[in-house]
C-alpha cells in the first residue's frame, strides 16, 4: 500500500530544503501540488509548482468538497491540496510527500491515519529563525516579525505530529528524515 508523509513547519525551518533531499533519494515519492489562487510567480507554471485557480475557481472546487485541506491566508489568497490528485499518485503505487501548513498536516493525518506519517520540523530556537529569515534577504523587517509572531503558534502544534526533527544540523536532520520515511515506506 502507498503511504503518505506529511510535512509541516514555521517559515524559515528549512522544511523545503529537507523535502527536496528527500525526493532526490530514489524512495518512489511523489510531490503533493498543491492548488493556489494566487498569480504565478516568475517562472511558476501551471501543474508544476501550483495549480493556478482563480479565487471563484477555488471557491466552487471548495464548494464541492474537491480538498483534503484548504486555507485561506489573505483574502481571496487560497492554497489546498486537491484529493483527486492525491488519490491519482495513490493509485499509481507512489508514496506521496506533501509540503503543507501546520493545519492542515494535521487534517491530513486525520484523514488518512496510520497510512500517513506526520513530521514536524522545529527550528532550533526562535533567534535562529529570525537569523535564517533574515539570511534569505526576501522579506522586510514588518514581515520577518509577523512570521516570527506566527511561527510560534505554529510550533504549538508539533506535539500534533507523529514525529519532530528539529533542524539545529543539516546533515543530522536529512539522515534522521531519511531513516524515519524509509523506515515508515517499508511498513505493512
Amino acid at each position: 500500500m502507498a503511504k503518505l508523509i506529511i510535512f509541516s513547519a514555521p517559515s524559515g525551518a528549512g522544511k523545503s530544503t529537507l523535502v527536496r533531499y528527500l525526493l532526490s533519494q530514489g524512495l518512489n515519492l511523489r510531490f503533493s501540488i498543491s492548488a493556489t489562487s494566487r498569480a504565478p510567480r516568475g517562472e511558476e507554471k501551471d501543474g508544476k509548482e501550483y495549480f493556478f485557480l482563480t479565487p471563484a475557481e477555488f471557491r466552487k472546487r471548495i464548494s464541492h468538497n474537491d480538498f483534503l485541506e484548504y486555507e485561506e491566508v489573505y483574502t481571496d489568497k487560497f492554497y489546498g491540496t486537491l484529493k483527486n490528485e492525491v488519490d491519482r499518485m495513490l493509485a499509481e503505487g507512489s508514496n506521496v510527500v506533501f509540503d503543507v501548513d501546520c493545519v492542515g498536516g494535521v487534517n491530513i493525518k486525520k484523514i488518512y491515519g496510520d497510512q500517513a506519517l506526520s513530521i514536524f520540523i522545529m527550528p532550533p530556537s526562535v533567534e535562529v529563525l529570525r537569523e535564517r529569515l533574515e539570511k534569505r534577504g526576501t522579506d522586510s523587517p514588518e514581515v520577518i516579525e509577523n512570521r516570527l509572531a506566527k511561527a510560534e503558534y505554529e510550533m504549538s502544534f508539533a506535539p500534533q505530529f507523529d514525529v519532530t526533527v528539529c533542524n539545529d544540523d543539516y546533515d543530522r536532520a536529512k539522515t534522521e528524515i531519511l531513516n524515519l520515511v524509509t523506515d515508515f515506506i517499508k511498513q505493512k
